[in-house]
């Protein structure tokens, strides 16, 4: 029952990751096909990064009520209708109604499941259900690729909706296994919400916060504008581009499957440094202006990236204590959100008025001021 119900975690994560790639893989004929301009994408991502902020804020108070059962299965179903309602879509009008429960799905399905994670299981599980979170991420470009070669980017959304169904009824049926851990379905202890305030009021949460959002400003900028970068900088044609935007995924997929049998020996801290040197020799490759270093440069950012989230969201319990883990890593995500609300978006201004190109610089900015954020939260956390 223990190995089914990790199953089942797993499978929730898979779901987490197919919507999160999709929009990159489409938006260079989506946003042709709909007469909008390239950095119009911005817009929608900030639509999904509101939802997702929104939802994470409210994550303590909703899983402390529902319990993470019902807060999963009822965030997969925002997500698996916003993708449904995206391939029906005739305009961009549409596309931005549909993000609303885009982003609110995402956002109390990642904080409720990470934090179960990071009270119940060891460091190894926090990287492989990641790991999964990126199985999903791969599996949307290569629809979404098929798609426009033989059907449209409709059809596209279409299909990863109906992968997303079945996850859904898979998670719906998986209730009782819930019951292992009593707390996953009601919580009966009554204790006051920590809420933002509180969290924010220890110390080293701040530059947490601030390094969290640095890390996922980052991921996410690679992760939205890959096939845009490789289209503009490394000319490529639009079916390869949203293609081998994938490669970032496979990159962080890998990692984290990898990263699963030695994050017990190297521990949190470690893993956290090893994944940042990678990741900026990742993005000064894909700086090269050649086809072999873009396409290397990705899943070198990738491996590198993929310690780095789940380090840092399983070192919240043991840094602030598990009592406070809930509430923290629920505003943990909202400053994730907002990494991903701010970044993207600026960065499409960006590759509008001057390049694509100024990618890798970017890119570094980020990934250096979230490790110097990461250490000094470890130092004040190792003197509280």
């Amino acid at each position: 029952m223990y190995l089914l119900l990790l199953a089942i975690i797993y499978l929730a994560f898979i779901s987490l990751g197919l919507p999160d790639s999709l929009l990159g893989a489409a938006w260079p004929t989506l946003h042709v096909s709909l007469g909008v301009s390239i950095s119009s994408m911005g817009i929608i991502s900030i639509i999904i990064s509101l939802g997702t902020i929104i939802s994470s804020l409210i994550s303590e108070r909703m899983t402390a009520r529902f319990g993470t059962h019902k807060v999963t299965t009822f965030s997969i179903f925002l997500t698996c209708a916003a993708l449904f309602g995206f391939s029906i879509s005739k305009s961009f009008f549409l596309l931005c109604l549909f993000a609303i429960p885009y982003g609110l799905g995402a956002g109390a399905i990642d904080a409720a499941l990470n934090n179960y994670v990071a009270l119940h299981y060891n460091s190894r599980h926090m990287s492989w259900l990641h790991c999964f979170w990126g199985v999903g991420t791969i599996v949307s470009p290569y629809v979404m690729s098929y798609a426009l070669s033989t059907s449209g980017w409709a059809i596209g959304y279409r299909a990863v909706s109906c992968i997303q169904a079945v996850i859904l009824v898979a998670v719906l049926l998986s209730r009782p296994l819930w019951r292992l851990n009593k707390e996953d379905i009601t919580v009966t202890e009554k204790k006051q919400p920590l809420g933002i305030r509180g969290s924010i009021k220890i110390p080293g949460v701040p530059y947490l916060l601030l390094g969290f959002l640095s890390y996922c400003a980052a991921e996410c900028t690679a992760m939205l504008w890959a096939s845009s970068y490789l289209e503009d900088a490394i000319k490529l044609s639009k079916e390869e581009a949203a293609a081998l935007g994938s490669l970032f995924f496979i990159g962080i997929t890998a990692g984290r499957f990898a990263a699963g049998f030695i994050s017990e020996k190297l521990g949190d801290g470690k893993m956290i440094r090893l994944g940042t040197l990678i990741a900026l020799i990742g993005t000064a490759t894909i700086a090269l202006p050649f086809r072999i270093t873009a396409i290397a440069g990705f899943i070198i950012i990738g491996i590198g990236c993929a310690p780095i989230y789940p380090s840092i969201i399983h070192s919240t319990p043991s840094n602030f204590g598990e009592d406070n883990s809930s509430a923290i890593i629920g505003i943990q995500m909202a400053s994730a959100y907002t990494g991903s609300l701010l970044a993207p978006p600026i960065f499409g201004l960006i590759g509008q008025y001057v390049s694509l190109r100024i990618m890798p610089i970017y890119l570094a900015f980020f990934f250096i001021l979230m490790i110097t954020m990461i250490v000094k939260t470890e130092r004040i956390c190792k003197k509280a």
